[in-house]
């Protein structure tokens, strides 16, 4: 986040910075300055925060026209520090290499943007999911995330990956 060269973009309360590790061609974290740890410890006074990321979620939105790009948070987050994923649905990168990975993004292991401000609007605090819960949506079978393919493994899944990028760019 100190990094100048890994900022894409920030504001008074919030920082754009590129995945360090991104799982598709266009992944970036939005971060806020101020310290919160987890998804878990936001409530109803982080809501203006909240709609903030949605504001330059819109904004990164309008510089990747050519690109469909999802926002959300992991049910269980990797990291320390509040951060909402804003990732391009391709899923073409060389750190995507497991399982676990493109589950985390896949599934409903992860959160998406409207789905948590509404939930933290409503009820005013994010619910952490249970340990069975956790394990059973990272490993599900692998399925193609734009259309019905099941591949057998990550390989055959990023080649398969590919037949969508070409279709696209035609």
């Amino acid at each position: 986040m100190k990094d100048p060269k890994s900022i894409y973009k920030e504001t008074e309360n919030v920082v754009v910075i590129h995945d360090k590790y991104p799982k598709a061609k266009i992944h970036y974290l939005v971060l806020p300055r101020d310290e919160i740890s987890s998804i878990f410890k936001l409530n109803k006074s982080h809501i203006t925060l909240l709609k903030e990321f949605g504001s330059i979620f819109h904004t990164i939105m309008e510089d990747h026209k050519n690109n469909t790009l999802r926002a959300g948070f992991h049910a269980v987050p990797s990291m320390q520090r509040l951060h909402m994923h804003i990732i391009s649905t391709d899923m073409n990168s060389e750190c995507l290499k497991t399982k676990v990975h493109w589950n985390s993004f896949t599934t409903s292991f992860f959160i998406p943007y409207d789905d948590l401000l509404k939930t933290l609007e409503e009820d005013g605090v994010i619910q952490k999911i249970s340990s069975d819960t956790h394990k059973s949506l990272l490993s599900q079978p692998l399925k193609c995330n734009q259309c019905e393919f099941t591949p057998k493994n990550m390989p055959q899944l990023k080649q398969h990956l590919l037949s969508h990028v070409n279709k696209n760019h035609l």
